[in-house]
């Protein structure tokens, strides 16, 4: 008898706890995108579409993640700035990547170019069409480089 209410009671929190961390994740109408992510997308990506859009809420913190139809995915912080950009094979738009970084990949990785670039606040992390992956400080100067 013990055991089984164990049971039931670890059974009962199991399904709180997948209950609450469905919530936190769900997909949202494009319309309900902060307006700086619907003006960032219209600007750097016209005529693309909104295939899908997603909140993920983790405390007092959202994050919107967005996929456009020609196959970009985008990510962007609550209040609508762009910090990840995804291009899967296709270049990432040259405006898009800060001007030094460009350079630096140009030079170092001739023939290469940026597919994704992701930045935390700390620096840019880049992943190249040939899979390199460098990873920038603020200055643009190389952190690390995973080959």
């Amino acid at each position: 008898m013990k055991k089984s209410i164990i049971f039931l009671a670890a059974l009962i929190c199991l399904m709180i706890q997948s209950v609450t961390v469905m919530a936190r994740d769900r997909y949202i109408p494009a319309k309900k995108l902060p307006a700086a992510a619907k003006t960032f997308i219209q600007q750097n990506f016209p005529g693309q579409t909104v295939s899908y859009a997603k909140v993920e809420k983790d405390l007092n913190q959202k994050t919107y993640e967005v996929g456009l139809d020609n196959g970009v995915e985008l990510q962007f912080d609550q209040t609508g700035i762009c910090d990840k950009v995804n291009c899967q094979a296709e270049a990432v738009p040259a405006h898009l990547v800060p001007a030094s970084l460009a350079n630096y990949v140009n030079t170092r990785y001739a023939g290469s170019s940026i597919v994704k670039i992701d930045t935390d606040g700390s620096g840019y992390k880049a992943e190249l069409s040939n899979a390199k992956d460098p990873q920038y400080n603020k200055r643009v100067q190389l952190v690390h480089l995973n080959e």
